[in-house]
């Protein structure tokens, strides 16, 4: 019996927001032309500037793209409308459009230093490290020159911690935003910057408290919302998970990255008809989205619709050619379908694009192992807990290939080492169990399939491990 790490996940989608807006992992929804109320040619720069901030707060980034072309036609000077249509770019994962608008904007103003800082992130977004980190070093340097003119200059501390944000200097990132709250108490984006540093330091306490703070400063802050509810679907609370994406979703029901968080949470509760639906309507916003193609692949494969998982993410790999996720899961999809080839080919494959993809070296030893090829799936295994040491379900599946070729000593090493790092593993006490029989070690088997018994009465584990203790006791031991 195999116990596998059955589809790997990507991280949880998290917003970083910048000082005039936010940060995503994803791109995000499709949505009408935007209906600002004002007239490009009556408003003022800064009035039109504030509105696309406001939409940027939304997450309605297609409105900010188009409010800012307009700006940019009425005011073709304006480095700032540049940037921030360029962001907008950035945040639907146009890194290229959004690099030649903020070129653009340093091209008027070479001493702006969001410029810098968002064309980092596009940098970044491109996997250009070395070009990112140029940017954020030439944004740091730019805002601690404007801090020196004008020491009381908040904004300058928010950009300046964003940087440092992005270059995983955290704690000169919370210095420098409270020190812009100090300056201006009110700025709903610095709580929003800091609650990302804090996050990201692992202090999800004090990410709730600054989350909680912007929105209260803003209440149509929708990404605050979101970000506030990954916090709390990390701490396993999904009820306030849920209530905050929904949240989100009233003040922008177009939010696709909303109904994205909001499926991962429906899913971590084994409610996958759910997170189908919510992955649904993500996808019809935007169709291009292709982390959720691999998240709803996952779900119809834990509900044992491989056919339809499998289409799911090879339309996450038309849309990205380079996703070694989507080639791992697919293979496991194949693995299921007992298609122990195909498995082999697309765990290959997301190997060659990611070496260090523990998951896939599993995968592929299973579809070995079930080849009966059991020394190669051993290989494949001590390649996976090499990446990971802390990979149980990989020790306990090299477990079973020992079992299979009658080296039980390591086998039982195996599942107890499994048991070490998940002391919860009801299958690698039902495992250790049999292999304790194979070496006539009746006490040790009767314990191991009681503590089976124990953790998964109901389950394959624990049916498995009752049937066993009864032919333990039927035996006279």
């Amino acid at each position: 019996m195999r116990k596998t790490r059955v589809w790997s996940q990507i991280v949880m989608v998290v917003v970083l927001c910048l000082c005039l807006g936010a940060y995503t992992t994803q791109a995000d929804e499709e949505s009408a032309p935007a209906t600002t109320g004002v007239s490009v040619p009556e408003a003022t720069l800064e009035e039109l500037l504030k509105q696309a901030e406001a939409l940027e707060q939304r997450a309605e980034y297609k409105k900010v793209v188009d409010l800012c072309t307009q700006i940019i036609a009425a005011h073709p000077e304006s480095a700032a409308a540049y940037t921030q249509r360029g962001m907008a770019y950035y945040y639907l994962e146009k890194w290229d459009q959004a690099i030649a608008d903020v070129d653009q904007a340093i091209v008027r103003d070479p001493k702006y230093a969001r410029a810098y800082r968002a064309r980092a992130g596009a940098y970044q977004g491109k996997g250009d490290s070395e070009r990112a980190t140029q940017d954020n070093n030439q944004a740091i340097e730019l805002c601690t020159e404007a801090l020196q003119v004008d020491p009381q200059d908040a904004s300058a501390y928010n950009n300046r911690g964003y940087a440092y944000v992005c270059k995983g200097e955290y704690d000169p990132a919370i210095a420098d935003y409270n020190k812009a709250l100090q300056i201006n108490p009110e700025y709903a984006e610095t709580y929003f910057n800091r609650g990302v540093a804090h996050y990201l330091k692992g202090d999800y306490d004090r990410a709730i408290e600054d989350y909680t703070k912007a929105p209260q400063i803003n209440p149509q802050f929708a990404v605050a919302y979101l970000n506030r509810g990954s916090v709390y679907a990390d701490k396993g609370d999904y009820g306030r998970a849920i209530q905050d994406y929904n949240k989100a979703l009233q003040i922008n029901p177009q939010y696709a990255v909303a109904y994205l968080n909001r499926g991962t949470v429906y899913a971590g509760k084994g409610d996958y008809d759910r997170a189908i639906r919510d992955y649904t309507k993500a996808l019809r916003i935007n169709p291009e989205l292709a982390a959720v193609y691999l998240k709803r692949g996952n779900a119809y494969g834990h509900e044992g619709e491989y056919d339809r998982a499998i289409a799911d993410y090879t339309k996450a790999l038309q849309i990205n050619p380079q996703y070694a996720a989507a080639y791992n899961n697919r293979g496991k999809a194949y693995y299921d379908k007992g298609e122990y080839d195909r498995a082999i080919q697309d765990c290959t494959k997301a190997l060659q694009i990611d070496p260090q993809l523990a998951d896939a070296y599993l995968n592929r030893g299973n579809a070995y192992d079930d080849k009966g090829d059991h020394d190669r799936a051993i290989q494949e295994y001590n390649k996976a807990v090499q990446i990971d040491p802390q990979f149980a379900q990989a020790y306990y599946n090299r477990g079973v290939a020992y079992v299979r070729t009658g080296d039980y000593d390591r086998a039982i090493a195996d599942c107890t080492k499994a048991l070490q790092i998940d002391p919860e593993f009801a299958l690698a006490y039902l495992n250790r169990g049999l292999c304790y029989v194979m070496q006539e070690q009746w006490a040790q088997a009767r314990s191991d399939w009681e503590r089976a018994v124990e953790l998964d009465p109901d389950g394959e584990a624990g049916q498995g491990a009752r049937a066993n203790l009864e032919q333990l006791t039927q035996m006279g031991h």
